[in-house]
């Protein structure tokens, strides 16, 4: 797996956890998988950063996804 891929599957885990942790406390729930999703999702950004000789700037995000997509689309 690419330091792009494991980026990008990490953020994407972590904007879809928030709605469900949103959702879990507006129903008086424990968030419990959401948290341990948004955990996961942490664990897979900072081993992309790390796994990446350079790491990520800012910057650098909308262009890994348009790598990534990049190589699902060939």
């Amino acid at each position: 797996m690419t330091p792009d891929l494991i980026l990008v599957i990490g953020i994407v885990l972590g904007v879809f956890s928030v709605p469900s942790i949103i959702s879990a406390l507006s129903d008086r729930r424990p968030p419990r998988v959401a948290a341990l999703v948004l955990i996961a999702s942490g664990c897979l950004i900072v081993w992309a950063i790390q796994k990446k000789p350079s790491g990520y700037a800012l910057r650098d995000v909308p262009n890994a996804f348009v790598r990534v997509i990049g190589q699902i689309a060939r």
